[in-house]
């Protein structure tokens, strides 16, 4: 699949809130854990990681999803649509959720995560597959070089 190039744009649901992101995307996930089935109301949520200082957005966001330790996610104020998560201790990346981007069918995951906790009958396409996160910064610098040589 050709990945789009930049810059990639996107809107949350009523289009309040909108999303530029000026650098190619560093990684795309599926992560199957339960707070992301619960927050996305899906069987897994997708993530579009890219560096923060390439991310810029408008429009009025509130902080949600609260019970996700180590994780700050933001929703449009208007429409409540889940825009994208700031991770703990990874403050050069942000993770976009995949669906608002207009070039979301051209970012299929390329790694799935915590599929322990994965629905049966949810597939994805994914090349690499965890059980839970990657293990080390060595061990996701590693996928997002891979995801960079495709």
């Amino acid at each position: 699949m050709v990945l789009p190039e930049p810059p990639l744009k996107g809107a949350c649901l009523c289009g309040s809130v909108q999303v530029t992101v000026t650098a190619s995307p560093l990684l795309t996930l599926a992560c199957h854990c339960r707070d992301c089935q619960k927050l996305c109301a899906s069987a897994y949520s997708l993530t579009t990681m890219v560096p923060s200082d390439a991310f810029f957005c408008t429009g009025e966001l509130i902080k949600g999803g609260l019970g996700s330790s180590g994780r700050t996610h933001y929703f449009c104020r208007s429409c409540l649509n889940f825009v994208f998560s700031q991770i703990d201790g990874a403050g050069q990346r942000i993770n976009l959720r995949t669906s608002v981007l207009n070039e979301a069918a051209s970012l299929e995951p390329f790694v799935e995560l915590m599929t322990d906790e994965k629905m049966p009958w949810a597939s994805v396409p994914a090349v690499h597959s965890f059980t839970r996160y990657p293990e080390s910064f060595e061990e996701l610098q590693a996928l997002m070089d891979a995801y960079a040589e495709r």
